[in-house]
Protein backbone atom coordinates (compact mmCIF):
# COMPACT_ATOMS: atom_id res chain seq x y z
CA UNK A 1 0.00 0.00 0.00
CA UNK A 2 0.91 3.19 -1.28
CA UNK A 3 0.76 6.16 1.57
CA UNK A 4 -1.00 9.55 0.54
CA UNK A 5 0.63 12.63 0.30
CA UNK A 6 -0.58 15.15 2.94
CA UNK A 7 -1.00 17.98 0.95
CA UNK A 8 -4.85 17.05 0.41
CA UNK A 9 -5.87 20.24 -0.35
CA UNK A 10 -7.25 20.82 -3.80
CA UNK A 11 -11.02 21.16 -4.84
CA UNK A 12 -12.45 17.86 -5.30
CA UNK A 13 -12.71 17.27 -9.02
CA UNK A 14 -16.37 16.68 -10.26
CA UNK A 15 -16.98 13.39 -10.86
CA UNK A 16 -18.60 12.15 -13.98
CA UNK A 17 -20.12 8.84 -13.11
CA UNK A 18 -22.21 8.68 -15.55
CA UNK A 19 -20.93 7.36 -19.30
CA UNK A 20 -19.27 10.01 -21.44
CA UNK A 21 -22.18 10.02 -23.95
CA UNK A 22 -24.36 12.23 -21.62
CA UNK A 23 -21.76 15.02 -22.64
CA UNK A 24 -23.27 16.85 -25.12
CA UNK A 25 -21.68 18.36 -28.28
CA UNK A 26 -23.02 21.84 -27.53
CA UNK A 27 -21.50 21.41 -23.93
CA UNK A 28 -18.44 20.79 -25.33
CA UNK A 29 -18.10 22.85 -28.15
CA UNK A 30 -18.47 25.66 -25.27
CA UNK A 31 -16.16 24.45 -22.89
CA UNK A 32 -13.50 23.88 -25.08
CA UNK A 33 -13.52 26.84 -26.86
CA UNK A 34 -12.80 28.53 -23.10
CA UNK A 35 -10.24 26.12 -21.11
CA UNK A 36 -8.55 26.34 -24.56
CA UNK A 37 -7.79 30.15 -24.81
CA UNK A 38 -6.74 29.38 -20.96
CA UNK A 39 -4.93 26.48 -21.74
CA UNK A 40 -2.30 27.91 -24.81
CA UNK A 41 1.29 26.93 -23.49
CA UNK A 42 2.96 30.25 -24.90
CA UNK A 43 0.68 32.00 -22.79
CA UNK A 44 1.89 30.63 -19.75
CA UNK A 45 4.94 28.46 -20.10
CA UNK A 46 7.20 31.76 -18.84
CA UNK A 47 9.18 32.95 -16.29
CA UNK A 48 8.28 31.62 -13.12
CA UNK A 49 5.04 31.73 -13.64
CA UNK A 50 4.37 27.75 -13.87
CA UNK A 51 2.08 27.36 -10.69
CA UNK A 52 -1.81 26.23 -12.15
CA UNK A 53 -2.73 24.66 -8.97
CA UNK A 54 -5.15 27.44 -7.94
CA UNK A 55 -6.14 29.13 -11.49
CA UNK A 56 -7.06 26.53 -14.36
CA UNK A 57 -10.07 24.51 -14.65
CA UNK A 58 -9.30 20.82 -15.26
CA UNK A 59 -12.91 19.20 -13.66
CA UNK A 60 -16.29 18.25 -15.70
CA UNK A 61 -16.00 19.48 -19.29
CA UNK A 62 -12.53 21.14 -18.91
CA UNK A 63 -11.07 17.59 -18.23
CA UNK A 64 -9.02 15.32 -19.99
CA UNK A 65 -11.83 12.65 -20.43
CA UNK A 66 -14.11 15.37 -21.75
CA UNK A 67 -11.72 16.73 -24.27
CA UNK A 68 -10.64 13.32 -25.29
CA UNK A 69 -13.79 12.32 -25.69
CA UNK A 70 -15.26 15.62 -28.21
CA UNK A 71 -12.13 14.84 -30.65
CA UNK A 72 -13.01 10.57 -30.83
CA UNK A 73 -10.18 10.13 -28.77
CA UNK A 74 -9.33 7.74 -25.39
CA UNK A 75 -7.43 9.18 -22.91
CA UNK A 76 -6.42 7.07 -19.80
CA UNK A 77 -3.84 5.96 -17.33
CA UNK A 78 -2.44 3.10 -15.51
CA UNK A 79 -4.45 2.56 -11.86
CA UNK A 80 -3.89 0.84 -8.86
CA UNK A 81 -6.73 -1.01 -8.21
CA UNK A 82 -6.19 -1.28 -4.85
CA UNK A 83 -5.95 2.49 -4.28
CA UNK A 84 -9.41 3.20 -5.35
CA UNK A 85 -12.49 4.31 -3.31
CA UNK A 86 -14.48 1.35 -5.13
CA UNK A 87 -17.26 1.48 -2.36
CA UNK A 88 -17.03 5.38 -1.91
CA UNK A 89 -17.60 5.25 -5.83
CA UNK A 90 -20.67 2.81 -6.11
CA UNK A 91 -22.25 4.49 -2.63
CA UNK A 92 -21.72 8.15 -4.59
CA UNK A 93 -19.99 9.83 -2.31
CA UNK A 94 -16.49 9.11 -2.52
CA UNK A 95 -14.16 11.97 -0.89
CA UNK A 96 -10.83 10.14 -1.99
CA UNK A 97 -8.89 12.62 -4.48
CA UNK A 98 -7.02 10.18 -6.16
CA UNK A 99 -10.34 8.48 -7.03
CA UNK A 100 -12.16 11.67 -8.18
CA UNK A 101 -9.21 12.56 -9.96
CA UNK A 102 -9.20 8.88 -11.95
CA UNK A 103 -12.77 9.19 -12.38
CA UNK A 104 -12.89 12.99 -14.27
CA UNK A 105 -9.73 12.37 -16.01
CA UNK A 106 -9.65 9.02 -17.92
CA UNK A 107 -12.12 7.52 -20.66
CA UNK A 108 -9.59 4.17 -20.39
CA UNK A 109 -7.72 2.42 -17.62
CA UNK A 110 -5.09 0.13 -17.67
CA UNK A 111 -4.23 -2.16 -14.37
CA UNK A 112 -0.27 -1.06 -13.88
CA UNK A 113 0.46 -4.29 -12.27
CA UNK A 114 -2.47 -5.96 -11.10
CA UNK A 115 -2.92 -8.27 -14.47
CA UNK A 116 0.89 -9.23 -14.85
CA UNK A 117 1.59 -12.98 -13.71
CA UNK A 118 2.86 -12.44 -10.49
CA UNK A 119 0.07 -10.81 -9.47
CA UNK A 120 -2.62 -12.97 -10.99
CA UNK A 121 -0.66 -16.55 -10.39
CA UNK A 122 0.15 -16.89 -6.72
CA UNK A 123 0.92 -20.94 -7.60
CA UNK A 124 0.76 -22.73 -10.95
CA UNK A 125 -2.42 -23.57 -10.02
CA UNK A 126 -4.69 -20.86 -8.73
CA UNK A 127 -5.26 -17.37 -9.71
CA UNK A 128 -6.38 -14.41 -7.92
CA UNK A 129 -8.16 -12.18 -9.92
CA UNK A 130 -9.79 -9.49 -6.64
CA UNK A 131 -7.79 -6.84 -7.87
CA UNK A 132 -7.85 -7.48 -11.69
CA UNK A 133 -11.65 -7.68 -10.44
CA UNK A 134 -11.83 -4.46 -8.70
CA UNK A 135 -10.57 -2.57 -11.64
CA UNK A 136 -13.22 -3.77 -13.89
CA UNK A 137 -16.31 -3.13 -11.52
CA UNK A 138 -14.46 0.71 -10.68
CA UNK A 139 -14.37 1.28 -14.64
CA UNK A 140 -17.84 -0.58 -15.24
CA UNK A 141 -19.20 2.01 -12.28
CA UNK A 142 -16.89 5.21 -14.01
CA UNK A 143 -18.38 4.57 -17.56
CA UNK A 144 -14.79 4.05 -18.51
CA UNK A 145 -13.40 1.01 -21.30
CA UNK A 146 -10.15 -1.18 -19.10
CA UNK A 147 -6.89 -2.36 -21.50
CA UNK A 148 -5.41 -5.44 -19.91
CA UNK A 149 -1.75 -5.64 -19.53
CA UNK A 150 -0.23 -7.99 -20.02
CA UNK A 151 -0.77 -12.10 -21.31
CA UNK A 152 3.51 -12.75 -22.06
CA UNK A 153 6.09 -10.81 -21.00
CA UNK A 154 9.35 -12.17 -19.86
CA UNK A 155 9.69 -10.02 -16.62
CA UNK A 156 6.65 -9.76 -13.91
CA UNK A 157 7.04 -13.58 -13.16
CA UNK A 158 5.84 -15.53 -10.56
CA UNK A 159 8.93 -16.75 -8.18
CA UNK A 160 7.65 -20.47 -8.80
CA UNK A 161 8.35 -19.85 -12.90
CA UNK A 162 11.65 -20.90 -13.02
CA UNK A 163 11.35 -23.96 -10.96
CA UNK A 164 8.49 -25.39 -12.11
CA UNK A 165 8.05 -24.30 -15.80
CA UNK A 166 10.33 -26.60 -18.63
CA UNK A 167 10.46 -27.08 -22.16
CA UNK A 168 7.84 -29.77 -21.61
CA UNK A 169 5.33 -28.02 -19.89
CA UNK A 170 5.71 -24.37 -20.61
CA UNK A 171 3.40 -24.21 -24.09
CA UNK A 172 0.53 -25.73 -22.03
CA UNK A 173 0.85 -23.39 -19.28
CA UNK A 174 1.06 -20.18 -21.56
CA UNK A 175 -2.29 -21.34 -23.44
CA UNK A 176 -3.67 -22.48 -20.14
CA UNK A 177 -3.03 -18.77 -18.55
CA UNK A 178 -4.46 -16.84 -22.02
CA UNK A 179 -7.36 -19.01 -22.18
CA UNK A 180 -7.92 -18.32 -18.43
CA UNK A 181 -7.46 -14.44 -18.27
CA UNK A 182 -9.09 -13.74 -21.04
CA UNK A 183 -11.71 -15.93 -21.39
CA UNK A 184 -12.55 -14.20 -17.72
CA UNK A 185 -12.73 -11.02 -19.13
CA UNK A 186 -14.38 -12.08 -22.38
CA UNK A 187 -16.47 -9.06 -24.45
CA UNK A 188 -15.61 -6.77 -21.10
CA UNK A 189 -11.86 -5.35 -22.03
CA UNK A 190 -11.22 -2.70 -25.00
CA UNK A 191 -7.69 -4.46 -26.14
CA UNK A 192 -4.94 -6.72 -24.77
CA UNK A 193 -1.42 -6.31 -24.66
CA UNK A 194 -0.75 -9.50 -26.16
CA UNK A 195 2.97 -9.73 -26.20
CA UNK A 196 4.85 -7.07 -24.20
CA UNK A 197 8.99 -6.62 -24.93
CA UNK A 198 9.48 -9.38 -27.31
CA UNK A 199 12.13 -7.81 -29.49
CA UNK A 200 15.98 -7.21 -28.11
CA UNK A 201 18.03 -6.95 -31.45
CA UNK A 202 21.30 -6.54 -28.76
CA UNK A 203 20.85 -10.61 -28.32
CA UNK A 204 22.05 -10.80 -31.89
CA UNK A 205 18.89 -13.06 -32.80
CA UNK A 206 18.41 -12.68 -37.30
CA UNK A 207 14.76 -12.55 -36.20
CA UNK A 208 15.50 -9.98 -34.11
CA UNK A 209 13.75 -11.66 -30.69
CA UNK A 210 14.91 -11.05 -27.28
CA UNK A 211 16.33 -14.67 -25.55
CA UNK A 212 13.73 -14.70 -22.78
CA UNK A 213 12.07 -17.57 -21.03
CA UNK A 214 9.72 -17.87 -23.40
CA UNK A 215 11.66 -18.16 -26.00
CA UNK A 216 14.09 -20.61 -24.56
CA UNK A 217 11.13 -22.77 -23.76
CA UNK A 218 8.30 -22.34 -26.09
CA UNK A 219 10.32 -21.21 -28.96
CA UNK A 220 9.92 -18.11 -31.15
CA UNK A 221 6.26 -19.32 -31.77
CA UNK A 222 5.60 -18.45 -28.74
CA UNK A 223 4.06 -15.36 -29.94
CA UNK A 224 2.17 -16.46 -32.89
CA UNK A 225 0.61 -19.15 -30.51
CA UNK A 226 -0.39 -16.17 -27.65
CA UNK A 227 -1.75 -14.20 -30.35
CA UNK A 228 -4.19 -17.01 -31.54
CA UNK A 229 -4.68 -18.38 -28.40
CA UNK A 230 -6.00 -14.24 -27.23
CA UNK A 231 -8.10 -14.45 -30.31
CA UNK A 232 -9.89 -17.15 -29.53
CA UNK A 233 -10.81 -16.42 -25.82
CA UNK A 234 -11.52 -13.22 -26.31
CA UNK A 235 -12.66 -12.29 -29.75
CA UNK A 236 -14.32 -8.21 -29.27
CA UNK A 237 -10.75 -7.37 -27.77
CA UNK A 238 -8.16 -5.67 -29.53
CA UNK A 239 -4.89 -7.54 -29.83
CA UNK A 240 -1.61 -5.50 -29.53
CA UNK A 241 1.62 -5.96 -29.53
CA UNK A 242 3.39 -3.34 -27.21
CA UNK A 243 7.70 -2.49 -26.85
CA UNK A 244 9.71 0.46 -25.78
CA UNK A 245 12.80 1.86 -26.98
CA UNK A 246 11.44 2.63 -30.65
CA UNK A 247 10.45 6.25 -30.29
CA UNK A 248 13.94 8.35 -31.13
CA UNK A 249 15.89 8.54 -33.93
CA UNK A 250 19.30 7.08 -32.78
CA UNK A 251 20.92 4.52 -34.15
CA UNK A 252 19.85 1.90 -31.34
CA UNK A 253 16.18 2.29 -31.71
CA UNK A 254 16.49 2.88 -35.67
CA UNK A 255 17.50 -0.83 -35.35
CA UNK A 256 14.79 -2.37 -32.88
CA UNK A 257 12.42 0.04 -34.82
CA UNK A 258 13.11 -1.66 -37.97
CA UNK A 259 12.97 -5.12 -36.17
CA UNK A 260 9.21 -4.75 -34.85
CA UNK A 261 8.07 -3.64 -38.02
CA UNK A 262 9.48 -7.04 -39.54
CA UNK A 263 7.79 -8.67 -36.65
CA UNK A 264 4.67 -6.92 -37.30
CA UNK A 265 4.83 -8.13 -40.92
CA UNK A 266 5.92 -11.40 -40.51
CA UNK A 267 2.35 -11.83 -37.72
CA UNK A 268 0.81 -10.21 -40.82
CA UNK A 269 2.17 -12.15 -43.73
CA UNK A 270 1.10 -14.90 -41.67
CA UNK A 271 -2.86 -13.78 -40.73
CA UNK A 272 -1.80 -13.97 -37.13
CA UNK A 273 -4.76 -11.50 -35.43
CA UNK A 274 -3.46 -9.10 -34.46
CA UNK A 275 -4.77 -5.40 -34.31
CA UNK A 276 -2.75 -2.64 -33.11
CA UNK A 277 1.18 -1.93 -32.07
CA UNK A 278 1.94 -0.49 -28.66
CA UNK A 279 4.44 2.73 -28.18
CA UNK A 280 5.37 2.71 -24.62
CA UNK A 281 6.61 6.38 -24.67
CA UNK A 282 8.29 6.32 -21.47
CA UNK A 283 10.65 9.59 -22.91
CA UNK A 284 13.41 11.98 -21.48
CA UNK A 285 13.34 15.37 -20.81
CA UNK A 286 16.92 15.61 -21.86
CA UNK A 287 18.51 14.03 -25.41
CA UNK A 288 17.00 13.20 -28.25
CA UNK A 289 13.37 13.26 -28.80
CA UNK A 290 11.50 11.37 -31.20
CA UNK A 291 10.89 12.86 -34.90
CA UNK A 292 10.70 11.54 -38.47
CA UNK A 293 10.93 7.92 -37.73
CA UNK A 294 8.24 7.27 -35.36
CA UNK A 295 5.98 9.18 -37.74
CA UNK A 296 6.71 7.30 -40.43
CA UNK A 297 6.65 4.21 -38.31
CA UNK A 298 3.25 4.94 -37.39
CA UNK A 299 2.28 5.50 -40.88
CA UNK A 300 3.82 2.12 -42.11
CA UNK A 301 1.84 0.11 -39.64
CA UNK A 302 -1.42 2.09 -40.65
CA UNK A 303 -1.11 0.13 -44.18
CA UNK A 304 -0.42 -3.06 -42.59
CA UNK A 305 -3.81 -2.03 -41.43
CA UNK A 306 -2.72 -1.60 -37.69
CA UNK A 307 -3.64 1.01 -35.39
CA UNK A 308 -0.93 2.44 -32.93
CA UNK A 309 -1.69 3.00 -29.18
CA UNK A 310 0.40 5.53 -27.03
CA UNK A 311 0.04 2.78 -24.23
CA UNK A 312 2.89 3.86 -21.30
CA UNK A 313 3.43 7.37 -21.35
CA UNK A 314 5.63 9.92 -19.48
CA UNK A 315 8.58 12.21 -18.90
CA UNK A 316 11.83 10.93 -16.99
CA UNK A 317 13.78 14.27 -15.99
CA UNK A 318 16.71 12.24 -14.24
CA UNK A 319 19.82 14.36 -15.47
CA UNK A 320 17.89 17.63 -15.58
CA UNK A 321 19.34 20.55 -13.96
CA UNK A 322 16.81 22.93 -12.40
CA UNK A 323 14.38 22.60 -9.40
CA UNK A 324 10.29 21.89 -9.81
CA UNK A 325 9.34 24.72 -12.09
CA UNK A 326 12.45 23.67 -14.76
CA UNK A 327 10.87 19.83 -14.79
CA UNK A 328 7.48 21.19 -15.81
CA UNK A 329 8.68 23.36 -17.93
CA UNK A 330 10.84 20.69 -19.85
CA UNK A 331 7.90 18.03 -19.25
CA UNK A 332 5.26 19.87 -20.91
CA UNK A 333 7.65 20.87 -23.61
CA UNK A 334 7.89 17.09 -24.58
CA UNK A 335 3.95 16.26 -23.95
CA UNK A 336 3.32 19.06 -26.53
CA UNK A 337 6.14 18.39 -29.10
CA UNK A 338 5.12 14.32 -28.71
CA UNK A 339 2.14 14.38 -28.65
CA UNK A 340 1.50 17.26 -31.43
CA UNK A 341 2.80 14.97 -34.27
CA UNK A 342 1.14 11.14 -33.09
CA UNK A 343 -1.88 12.12 -32.19
CA UNK A 344 -2.85 13.55 -35.31
CA UNK A 345 -2.33 10.04 -37.47
CA UNK A 346 -5.56 8.84 -38.05
CA UNK A 347 -4.43 5.48 -36.29
CA UNK A 348 -3.50 6.96 -33.15
CA UNK A 349 -6.62 6.35 -31.36
CA UNK A 350 -5.50 6.10 -27.29
CA UNK A 351 -3.44 7.45 -25.23
CA UNK A 352 -2.20 6.28 -21.92
CA UNK A 353 0.00 8.17 -19.43
CA UNK A 354 1.89 5.41 -16.91
CA UNK A 355 0.13 6.62 -14.12
CA UNK A 356 -1.93 10.37 -13.38
CA UNK A 357 -0.44 11.90 -10.04
CA UNK A 358 2.92 12.24 -9.10
CA UNK A 359 2.14 11.14 -6.08
CA UNK A 360 1.85 7.17 -7.67
CA UNK A 361 4.40 6.97 -10.04
CA UNK A 362 6.47 4.33 -10.61
CA UNK A 363 10.02 6.94 -11.46
CA UNK A 364 9.49 8.18 -7.55
CA UNK A 365 8.45 4.53 -6.28
CA UNK A 366 11.81 3.14 -7.98
CA UNK A 367 14.94 2.93 -6.33
CA UNK A 368 16.87 2.57 -9.24
CA UNK A 369 19.38 4.81 -10.42
CA UNK A 370 17.96 5.72 -13.70
CA UNK A 371 14.71 7.25 -11.79
CA UNK A 372 16.10 9.16 -8.76
CA UNK A 373 17.03 12.89 -9.59
CA UNK A 374 20.61 13.58 -7.98
CA UNK A 375 18.99 16.76 -6.41
CA UNK A 376 16.70 14.68 -4.17
CA UNK A 377 13.52 16.50 -5.69
CA UNK A 378 10.57 14.63 -7.10
CA UNK A 379 9.65 13.39 -10.36
CA UNK A 380 7.07 15.41 -11.93
CA UNK A 381 6.52 13.23 -14.85
CA UNK A 382 2.31 12.77 -15.26
CA UNK A 383 -0.51 15.74 -15.20
CA UNK A 384 -0.93 16.20 -12.09
CA UNK A 385 1.52 16.97 -8.94
CA UNK A 386 1.62 15.11 -5.41
CA UNK A 387 -1.05 17.09 -4.42
CA UNK A 388 -3.50 16.50 -7.08
CA UNK A 389 -3.10 19.83 -9.11
CA UNK A 390 -2.69 20.23 -12.55
CA UNK A 391 0.92 20.39 -14.15
CA UNK A 392 1.69 22.31 -17.41
CA UNK A 393 1.83 18.92 -18.88
CA UNK A 394 -1.71 18.76 -18.13
CA UNK A 395 -2.54 21.76 -20.60
CA UNK A 396 -0.17 20.84 -22.96
CA UNK A 397 -1.89 16.90 -22.91
CA UNK A 398 -5.15 19.14 -23.30
CA UNK A 399 -4.14 21.12 -25.97
CA UNK A 400 -2.89 18.22 -27.79
CA UNK A 401 -6.29 16.43 -28.32
CA UNK A 402 -8.10 19.66 -29.45
CA UNK A 403 -5.75 20.22 -31.74
CA UNK A 404 -5.80 16.57 -32.78
CA UNK A 405 -8.59 15.59 -34.51
CA UNK A 406 -12.03 18.34 -35.60
CA UNK A 407 -14.00 18.64 -32.92
CA UNK A 408 -17.50 18.33 -35.28
CA UNK A 409 -18.50 15.16 -35.80
CA UNK A 410 -16.99 13.55 -38.73
CA UNK A 411 -17.19 10.29 -40.78
CA UNK A 412 -14.51 7.98 -39.06
CA UNK A 413 -11.41 7.45 -41.11
CA UNK A 414 -11.11 3.81 -41.96
CA UNK A 415 -7.87 1.86 -42.11
CA UNK A 416 -6.86 1.53 -45.85
CA UNK A 417 -7.45 -1.95 -47.54
CA UNK A 418 -4.59 -4.22 -46.98
CA UNK A 419 -2.83 -5.53 -50.32
CA UNK A 420 -1.57 -8.83 -50.03
CA UNK A 421 1.08 -7.94 -52.46
CA UNK A 422 2.48 -5.49 -49.87
CA UNK A 423 3.04 -7.82 -47.31
CA UNK A 424 5.57 -9.61 -46.77
CA UNK A 425 5.10 -13.49 -48.03
CA UNK A 426 5.45 -16.56 -45.76
CA UNK A 427 8.97 -16.68 -45.03
CA UNK A 428 11.86 -18.07 -42.89
CA UNK A 429 14.26 -17.06 -40.75
CA UNK A 430 16.66 -18.90 -39.22
CA UNK A 431 15.53 -19.42 -35.80
CA UNK A 432 11.01 -18.41 -36.45
CA UNK A 433 8.67 -20.67 -36.82
CA UNK A 434 8.13 -22.89 -39.72
CA UNK A 435 5.73 -21.17 -42.93
CA UNK A 436 3.17 -23.96 -42.30
CA UNK A 437 0.12 -21.71 -42.23
CA UNK A 438 -1.97 -21.02 -38.58
CA UNK A 439 -3.87 -23.60 -37.38
CA UNK A 440 -7.82 -23.18 -38.11
CA UNK A 441 -8.76 -23.83 -34.65
CA UNK A 442 -7.89 -22.44 -31.74
CA UNK A 443 -5.34 -25.13 -29.71
CA UNK A 444 -7.23 -27.78 -27.47
CA UNK A 445 -7.58 -26.55 -23.84
CA UNK A 446 -4.53 -27.96 -21.59
CA UNK A 447 -5.10 -29.19 -18.10
CA UNK A 448 -2.37 -28.21 -16.00
CA UNK A 449 -0.27 -31.01 -14.52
Amino acid sequence: MISRPSGEHMAAPNLLCRPPQNLTRRYLLKSIAVSTATAGLPSWLNGSQIDLGSRLSFSGADSLRAHALGRSLLYGAAVNPVLLDLDGLAAGNTADPYTQLVVSQANILVAENAMKWAALRPTPSTFNFAPADRLLRFAALAGQRVRGHNLCWHEALPDWFKSTVTGDNARTLLVEHIQTVAGRYKGQLHSWDVINEAVEPRDGRPDGLRNSPWLGLVGPDYIELAFQTAAAADPGARLVYNDYGIELDTAEQIAKRGQVMMLLRRLKARNIPIHAVGIQSHLKATGPQPGIGLQTFIRDVRKLGLDAYITEFDVNTRGLEGGPEAQDYAVAQVYRNYLSFVLPEPNVPVVLTWGITAAHTWLNESHEEWARREDGFRQHPLPFDDDYRPTPAFAALRNAIDSARPLAAAPAQTAPQVDSNTLYKPFRVQGSPSTAPPPSSPPPTPQLQ
